[in-house]
């Protein structure tokens, strides 16, 4: 069953979204008031190529292997990478949190899947030393001292941090950069074999110096080895899932991996 690229489905408050043997029932906003409330092209497309290569950035040393989400918006990618059996923490801001992301991941469990998705608030331009792992509701800003955890939560190492449809604005570039930088660091610190996790970041190249920018910081400014993903793997990932789907509807669409120089 296929499913239509995001933009053409924005006036549905309801998507019906499959995924390999899953169907999501997605709840989306397009009231205008935050871009992280509705689906975005680059989500369902970092989705299918993940469901080619997820494989690849798993580490033999944790099992189900774990990644974090930056941005998740009304769910998909993240639904997406735990139905392959991967732990999950998915992270938006408190406004989309509460309208979109928390309700669509309690709608659509998946029992019979390896490991577990949880969801957090993660405000990127928190320093990194006021964030909080051992709390089930904030990463960013850390919850009061006082407050209490209703079970184990998942953190660092995260084998893979991910993130699409998140830079549309240059005052964004600093803090995801910042963040992914600090996520490897304390990644690889926890890791047993001190193994730096993979970014990926799928960009719709709506806005070319924005772009250019994001990447150029990246490799400049956080010491980022920065590689576009062949657009030929993004093909082949997005035409074995949606037949229907015309290039020119996503041909603007791009995976970048990023992963921190030692």
């Amino acid at each position: 069953m296929a499913s239509l690229p995001a933009h053409q489905t924005k006036h549905i408050p309801v998507l019906s979204h499959p995924f390999g043997s899953h169907t999501f029932s997605l709840t989306q906003l397009n009231n205008g008031v935050s871009n992280g409330t509705a689906l975005w092209l680059g989500g369902q497309c970092l989705s299918m190529y993940l469901a080619d290569v997820h494989n690849k950035f798993k580490s033999k040393f944790q099992s189900p292997p774990r990644a974090i989400e930056l941005g998740s918006g009304i769910g998909l990618t993240a639904l997406a990478l735990h139905s392959l059996d991967w732990d999950v923490v998915a992270t938006d801001l408190p406004g989309v949190v509460n309208s979109v992301l928390s309700s669509n991941i309690r709608n659509n469990p998946l029992p019979h899947v390896a490991g577990t998705i949880q969801i957090r608030t993660f405000d990127w331009t928190i320093p990194p030393d006021q964030w909080s792992w051992n709390n089930d509701v904030a990463i960013a800003p850390a919850p009061p001292a006082d407050a209490t955890s209703g079970g184990d939560t998942l953190g660092p190492p995260f084998d893979l941090i991910f993130s699409a449809d998140t830079v549309y604005s240059v005052s964004l570039i600093d803090p995801l950069l910042r963040t992914c930088h600090h996520l490897s660091t304390l990644s690889a610190a926890a890791s047993p074999s001190s193994r730096m996790p993979t970014v990926l970041l799928c960009i719709e190249r709506r806005d070319p110096m924005l772009v250019d920018r994001l990447l150029a910081e990246a490799k400049d400014k956080w010491n980022f080895n920065v590689e576009r993903i062949p657009r030929k793997h993004v093909v082949r990932a997005v035409e074995k899932r949606q037949t229907a789907w015309d290039k020119s509807e996503w041909e603007d669409v791009e995976i970048w991996k990023l992963k921190l120089s030692i």
